[in-house]
């Protein structure tokens, strides 16, 4: 019996690791996005005086897209633990199969 549960379980996991790693993903994607739209807005910052409203507007953007890159890595890193706790239990679920392969299928002649 425990070589279905196990073998259940080791799928199931595998759903869950390959959903972690999409979100990861999703989330480095957006993390480009949000430094290339930095880098623009610094571009057009540069045309203007420092002390111009625009320019302002412009700090307070760029000021949240860094806000926004901040809480992405905040998830990134809570994901990334959350993978880790799936890897360590896969390992061990897969260890365990095996053990109850290998106690299944022994043959034993008295």
């Amino acid at each position: 019996m425990g070589v279905i549960t196990d073998t259940i379980r080791l799928h199931q996991l595998q759903g869950e690791k390959l959903d972690l790693q999409f979100k990861i993903q999703q989330i480095t994607m957006t993390k480009m996005g949000l430094t290339h739209s930095c880098n623009d807005l610094i571009k057009v910052g540069t045309d203007y005086d420092p002390e111009s409203p625009v320019m302002k507007t412009l700090q307070q953007r760029q000021a949240k897209l860094k806000l926004l890159e901040e809480k992405l890595d905040h998830e990134m890193q809570q994901y990334q633990i959350q993978l880790e706790m799936i890897e360590a239990e896969y390992k061990s679920c897969k260890q365990r199969l095996s053990q109850n392969i290998q106690e299944e299928f022994s043959y034993s002649f008295s």
